[in-house]
Formats: C-alpha cells, structure tokens, sequence
C-alpha cells in the first residue's frame, strides 16, 4: 500500500515538513555515501530556514498541552488502561518541560561559525566544489571521528525539537483509526470537522495517486492517473483516516 499525508492546517503542515527534513538530517549524518554531506547540510540548512520564520516552540509546546488535556479526560474510567495512560501523559509533560528550557529553537545552529561560513553558498547550485567552498572541502577531509563529533553537536541542538514534535505527531496520528473508502468516478470529499492530518492508503495497482484540498472543516480527494492518458476506475477503494 502507498500512504499519502495531507494536513488540514498550515502548522500541521508545518509540523510534517520538519518532521521530513529531521529524517532526512538523520539517515544522511553518518556520512557513509560520499555525497551524503549535501543531503545532510541541505537539510540542515532548511530546518533552520523553517525555524527562522515561525515561533515555533511556543506553538508546539502549546499543542502538546491540547494533547495532555485530551488524554488526561481517560483518567480514572473503566476500561481504560491507567498505567499507560499515565506513562503517555508523563512522556508528554517531559517533553514540554524539555522543550520549553531550551534557548531559542536553531540559535546554537545559528551562532556555529562553520555552519555559517558554507550556508549562503550552499544555496547555489552547484556552490559545492573546492573553490567555492574550501572549508568544507577541509572539512571534508577531517578524520570521521571528528566530523562526527561535530554532526552529534549539531543534532544535540536540535533534539528537544525532535523528541517533542515525534511524540506530538504520534498522538495526532493515533487518534483516528483507518476505514474503507470508496472513490466514485475519482472523486471523494467528505467533512473533517476540528482535524489535522488525512492518512490515506492506497494500492499502487490502482495506477492513481491522490490531489488533496481541504481545512478543519471539510476535505476533497481527486485521484489522477499516473500514466498519461490513463481512464480512471469507476470506483477505486483505499483506506482513510481522518486525525
């Protein structure tokens, strides 16, 4: 099954972006593929751009907050397991007391000379060679040990916002179970009343993949044919979970 992820606010969008790109910092920070320096500094780079233009620490923490509060309704009822739901609210409240003593979200990232001295060429294509870039040429040349060094650091920095934004995305994730859909004619919409996040699944036998639309409030599905030229199914079947 292919799985697409909508969101139906812009911080949730938010959220999945960072999300996409602490990922992509992480399978790239071992360096293990010679080329894997530009995955990670890209990424690196667009983390921090993302950071630079939203307050985002306040907002995440407040968001963890909403999901406490959810939780914390189970309380005390019947039938609910309390001993893990009280490890989930201690793991949430770690995190937001994590987060909230951190210094600015990508300030340590900020102030790091080196990361400063590549980030502007960086951004030119193919601003990566030795004559435009000689320290990280240098860099590049330092024994692992110490390159690694330096990536633990930089990921150290940002850890915090990733331990919370995990956790805060897995909640929003789990809230909602996925059920059988049916698209008529290629199209689906339906309403999405207070939701963040759509969780489609679809099988690639299909041929199709999903063009998404939506808010808070009510949500379209339009599936397209991959192959140009293509007809569409008169009813395609996936799975859907609105969080």
């Amino acid at each position: 099954m292919n799985r697409f992820e909508h969101p139906l606010n812009e911080k949730t969008r938010i959220y999945l972006r960072l999300e996409s790109l602490i990922r992509q910092i992480r399978h790239a920070s071992t360096l293990s593929d010679p080329w894997q320096h530009q995955v990670f500094f890209r990424g690196l780079f667009d983390l921090l751009e993302i950071l630079e233009q939203i307050q985002l620490k306040s907002e995440l923490a407040k968001d963890l907050d909403k999901q406490r509060t959810k939780l914390a309704q189970w309380l005390n009822i019947d039938g609910v397991d309390q001993t893990a739901l009280q490890e989930h609210l201690a793991h949430i409240d770690t995190a937001h007391r994590h987060l909230l003593a951190t210094n600015r979200l990508g300030q340590t990232l900020r102030e790091d000379r080196f990361l400063g001295a590549i980030k502007q060429r960086l951004s030119i294509p193919g601003g990566t060679c030795c004559f435009d870039l000689p320290v990280l040429h240098h860099w590049l040349h330092l024994p692992a040990t110490q390159q690694q060094q330096d990536i633990k650091r930089w990921l150290n920095s940002i850890r915090e916002l990733h331990v919370a934004l995990h956790l805060l995305l897995r909640l929003i994730r789990g809230a909602a179970q996925s059920h059988a859909q049916i698209a008529k004619g290629g199209f689906f919409q339906q309403d999405a009343e207070n939701a963040n996040l759509l969780r489609l699944d679809i099988c690639p036998s299909h041929g199709v993949y999903p063009m998404i639309s939506g808010h808070r409030g009510r949500f379209a599905i339009r599936f397209l044919p991959f192959e140009e030229g293509a007809t569409i199914a008169d009813t395609i079947d996936f799975q859907l979970a609105i969080c």
